[in-house]
């Protein structure tokens, strides 16, 4: 039910910002023409195909290119667009909407089923619903990885929780396929595997284990075996200068994002804050509350995103990218509790933010 309504907002609001709004910017890429940014019918489908939806597309379309920078989207996203397309005709903006919201609606149920194992069933509902209308959910219904990845890395989380340990590393291995964040899901899980050993001593399961963990590498490794007949294995990596992105100490980026955030005309990156800090906090609350192998793999896909930054808004993107933490939800969940002020105060601070945010997102503004 959750899912259902969050997708007919996105699809009124999507719909509504391009129809009214003001921007009209067309941003193709070769191989992918963006829809063009009019007034009509087709904004209930074409509104959310917007900046990194288009190298998906583009990618799923024609393949990659040695030297245009889309080496940084990795592909198993487009993989499953292209694969879907030729089942509905040929048509990758729909095989896209089709993949990530099916991707989205999957881990829902699966984050439900992990959530009322490891808190309650109050719980589970609870971080479902906050996940669903997070201000930058919007990108979980767009044509991007981010709810493929979701549900990857739940269902790895998921497995293992089971002691399915083959099924963990084969869908770590697809997550880091994905996202090169997913390679992260390896040592989450290997914690996980000392935490198992430690509850039943078992030393003959704990080296499986760290094996299967091990496995959850496999999609980056092999992504970055590609490349190194293509123009170089750290291509994914070194095309991340396209965006103007350098390393840099995570505390350093979180000063600099604060400094920035708080002076005079820096509203991106106060928006940029104004989601991020409260995520960390959420995130260290969750160091003591939750099993270790889920603060791994949160604190994994902060920090690194908050290491390599555009310096003139060092937070940008990072919004998006804590997306598939889940258990910052958890941490959001159990600070709420049963109280149902609490709920409600939340669900409204969040579309206080998803609103705005998705009818600057489909004028082409850049938010995230």
């Amino acid at each position: 039910m959750v899912f259902v309504i969050v997708r007919c907002l996105v699809t009124l609001v999507s719909f509504a910002g391009a129809e009214f709004g003001h921007a009209r910017i067309v941003y193709s890429l070769p191989g992918w023409p963006q829809h063009a940014v009019t007034e009509g019918p087709h904004n209930l489908v074409s509104a959310l195909e917007r900046q990194d939806a288009l190298w998906y597309l583009a990618i799923a379309n024609k393949g990659y290119s040695p030297d245009d920078g889309s080496a940084a989207f990795f592909p198993l996203f487009p993989i499953a667009v292209r694969g879907l397309s030729w089942a509905i005709g040929g048509h990758l903006l729909a095989a896209g909407i089709v993949v990530s919201n099916g991707s989205f609606l999957g881990a829902l149920l699966i984050l439900y089923s992990l959530t009322r194992r490891e808190l309650s069933e109050e719980a589970a509902r609870r971080t479902v619903l906050y996940i669903s209308v997070f201000p930058t959910s919007f990108f979980f219904f767009a044509p991007y990885s981010e709810s493929t990845f979701l549900l990857l890395a739940v269902s790895a989380f998921w497995a293992v929780r089971r002691r399915a340990w083959p099924l963990a590393g084969v869908s770590g291995a697809l997550a880091s396929a994905t996202r090169g964040i997913g390679a992260f899901l390896a040592p989450a899980l290997a914690m996980e595997a000392v935490h198992q050993w430690f509850e039943d001593r078992r030393a003959r399961a704990l080296v499986q284990r760290l094996a299967w963990s091990a496995v959850a590498t496999l999609g980056l490794l092999s992504y970055l075996a590609y490349w190194s007949t293509r123009g170089g294995a750290l291509a994914p990596l070194r095309f991340q200068s396209n965006w103007q992105r350098v390393p840099m100490f995570p505390v350093r980026t979180l000063v600099l994002a604060t400094k920035i955030a708080l002076a005079p005309g820096g509203l991106y990156s106060l928006l940029d804050w104004l989601i991020v800090i409260p995520v960390i906090l959420a995130a260290a609350y969750g160091l003591v509350r939750f099993r270790p192998a889920y603060s791994v793999y949160v604190w994994a896909g902060i920090l690194a995103p908050l290491s390599l930054v555009f310096e003139q808004r060092p937070l940008m993107s990072v919004p998006r990218f804590v997306l598939p933490l889940f258990p910052i939800f958890w941490s959001f969940a159990a600070l709420t509790g049963k109280s149902r002020l609490g709920l409600v105060i939340l669900v409204a601070v969040f579309l206080g933010g998803f609103v705005p945010l998705t009818v600057m997102f489909v004028n082409a503004q850049f938010i995230f």
